[in-house]
């Protein structure tokens, strides 16, 4: 990994992530999460100051991002609750079959390399049950707007650790094999090629 990679990126990306648009739509989302949850893309921990810790018995964060878990790890001393974590890819996880409540993804999904295997892992490991809760970032509806997302994508990635501005999350989400409970899309505050939004609950179809 690059001098970039390892000390400037995780703290750009803690910064950005943690932008009061973002940080609103994980609110409304991430404390409906209960039980034993699976996070995916756990990154810095910007997710913890949301959860409803009251309805939470476990959070396995999961994400490749060595130093981006180091500041997860720092976040997570300051919670009286069980937060593991394992530095692996989202793709395939060695975790038992149907063995979660909840999955939680918070602007994830746009650095995931193979993001249909990781929404297929994560329906793997969702018990019957359980409930995929979501909030990211991705394809405008707008034409206009998404030939500039796909025109900057591949030097975007470059620079913001895969990020991709120009994915279908609700695409992706029900080629999974998932249903939709709820699902909401708008623009937050900002450039519309990063502000386009998509958030709720799914469910296992």
């Amino acid at each position: 990994m690059s001098l970039y990679e390892t000390y400037v990126l995780p703290r750009l990306l803690d910064f950005c992530c943690g932008m009061e648009g973002f940080q609103n739509k994980r609110s409304q989302i991430v404390p409906l999460a209960y039980g034993r949850i699976l996070e995916i893309g756990i990154g810095s921990g910007l997710n913890f100051d949301h959860y409803n810790f009251e309805r939470v018995e476990e959070i396995i964060g999961v994400d490749p991002a060595v130093s981006s878990v180091a500041m997860a790890k720092s976040r997570a001393s300051q919670y009286n609750s069980k937060i593991s974590f394992i530095e692996s890819s989202a793709e395939s996880i060695d975790l038992e079959s149907s063995s979660f409540d909840c999955v939680v993804i918070g602007y994830s999904l746009c650095t995931i390399p193979e993001p249909l295997k990781a929404l297929a892992e994560c329906h793997r490991l969702l018990k019957p049950s359980g409930s995929l809760f979501f909030t990211e970032h991705g394809l405008a509806p707008e034409a206009n707007i998404q030939k500039w997302q796909n025109r900057l994508t591949p030097t975007w990635k470059k620079c913001g650790g895969g990020c991709n501005l120009n994915r279908d999350i609700e695409a992706l989400i029900l080629a999974a094999g998932f249903q939709f409970k709820d699902l909401q899309k708008k623009y937050i505050k900002g450039p519309k090629i990063v502000a386009f939004q998509y958030y709720g609950e799914a469910i296992k179809g």
